[in-house]
């Protein structure tokens, strides 16, 4: 059974600050909407740059990310290359203005994007922007807005304190789970052993959990952010 958050058959577009995190979010859910013939894309919003990160490492990531992408049939992946780790020190207006030109470009019906209480300050800040370049008193903008989970950032939350992920959007990716195993694989320096939160049996046990929730073998949760229906 095919699904489309509601709407048509328009463009999806899902933000990632880092490399993987589209992967770790809703790549299930990616290599689903692919596979139903809808034109998926990716904005990664930051690079390494030095000091913090060398040359060849930034580059291996990215063609790590090309191959990650392939897998689960993305159409087309965007670089911002802001300063990962750098963006709460980033203006503003310009995260701002640079995830916009994307959201205009694109015009994308579906906008997947981190979740406001990950711990990671990059998550945050791409999220706010986000929505700055969504704000639906524009000519077009898009009308479904979703925000996904990312292990390692969105469950390091402080409880009570920060917004917690609490989903009711589900998605079945019984049929799509190898595919993001795989592509996760595919992003070599980003996994890590178990019982480490980025591992392959952690992201399994996840959609596991998330589809037992509402009775399917595996899931990826979201919260709705906005619909416009």
């Amino acid at each position: 059974m095919s699904f489309d958050f509601g709407m048509g058959a328009g463009r999806v577009l899902v933000i990632a600050p880092h490399p993987d995190d589209e992967v770790l979010g809703a790549g299930g859910t990616m290599a689903r909407l692919a596979a139903e013939g809808r034109d998926v894309h990716v904005c990664i919003v930051t690079s390494g740059t030095a000091p913090r990160f060398d040359a060849a490492q930034t580059q291996r990531v990215r063609a790590e990310a090309k191959r990650a992408h392939k897998r689960l049939g993305v159409a087309d992946c965007h670089w911002l290359g802001f300063p990962a780790a750098g963006l709460s020190e980033t203006p503003h207006a310009d995260l701002n203005a640079g995830i916009a030109r994307i959201v205009q470009s694109l015009q994308p019906e579906v906008v997947l994007l981190p979740h406001p209480g990950d711990i990671h300050l990059d998550h945050q800040a791409c999220f706010t922007s986000s929505l700055v370049a969504s704000r639906p008193h524009q000519a077009s903008y898009p009308p479904v807005i979703m925000a996904y989970e990312t292990l390692s950032e969105t469950n390091w939350n402080a409880p009570q304190l920060t917004p917690a992920f609490l989903p009711s959007i589900f998605v079945d990716i019984s049929e799509t789970l190898e595919a993001k195993l795989d592509a996760f694989a595919l992003y070599e320096s980003q996994v890590h052993q178990a019982p480490h939160e980025r591992s392959p049996e952690s992201l399994r046990a996840l959609a596991t959990l998330r589809g037992a929730t509402v009775h399917r073998d595996a899931c990826e949760a979201f919260v709705p952010v906005r619909m416009v229906l």
